[in-house]
């Protein structure tokens, strides 16, 4: 499958989807380095990570209004569409969310993960474990969006996954997050001022072995979304 990956900062990069892109045929566009965007066919898959930055950061990060251009151009032409934290609310906007600030200081942590009733609608749903704990790095939340379904929601954000028409998935928590991936994320997030934490640095580090089943998830979400029955929805 070819897959375009946009990544958008520098410290959110693929973590564990490194191991699932093995044996893919993977562009990579590091959008924060000037990167081009792919053009539209040139993928089947559009992988959009997470990011320190807010979906209306458009005036600060000039590509982020053709990014949004594109993630429309994919929906339309009936692409595939993965998002994780920052790239599920770009996907979520592109159809029609509402996106909103969360406070700075209550969705940094490991919480558990419960699956929505309405998740039984998608039979990416009914394959899901009923829950599942994973870390949420979140500065902003959103609304579902129109024709989606909720996949899970968690004790700090309502919504935390979605699936729209079988073929575009948004996951708000970062399932694809591994030790090395949290050591870093940690260590930038200290560094900024007035950056705080619901649960203290300690914890969270703490949380690290319980990446492996979020891991685990995430390939299974990919599978499906990879998976032929993508292509005739």
């Amino acid at each position: 499958m070819r897959i375009a990956l946009l990544q958008h900062t520098a410290s959110a990069g693929p973590a564990a989807l490194d191991r699932w892109l093995d044996g893919h045929q993977v562009s990579w566009h590091r959008l924060y380095a000037g990167a081009p965007l792919p053009g539209l066919d040139e993928f089947d898959l559009l992988m959009l990570l997470d990011g320190a930055l807010s979906v209306h950061d458009e005036r600060h990060h000039l590509w982020m209004s053709a990014e949004k251009r594109l993630i429309h151009r994919a929906l339309l032409a009936r692409k595939r569409v993965f998002g994780s934290g920052l790239g599920a609310l770009l996907l979520a906007e592109a159809l029609g969310a509402r996106i909103q600030h969360a406070d700075t200081d209550v969705q940094v942590g490991w919480w558990q993960l419960e699956k929505c009733a309405s998740s039984r609608q998608s039979p990416l749903g009914r394959m899901l474990p009923p829950r599942l704990l994973a870390l949420h790095w979140q500065r902003e939340t959103c609304s579902l969006p129109h024709g989606a379904i909720a996949l899970y929601g968690s004790p700090v954000a309502e919504l935390q996954g979605f699936v729209w028409q079988e073929r575009a998935i948004g996951l708000l928590c970062q399932l694809e997050c591994d030790g090395a991936s949290l050591d870093e994320r940690l260590q930038q997030d200290a560094a900024e001022p007035g950056r705080s934490t619901a649960q203290d640095i300690a914890a969270i580090r703490d949380g690290a072995p319980h990446a492996a089943s979020a891991n685990a998830t995430l390939f299974r979400v990919l599978d499906y979304l990879s998976g032929a029955h993508a292509h005739m929805t």
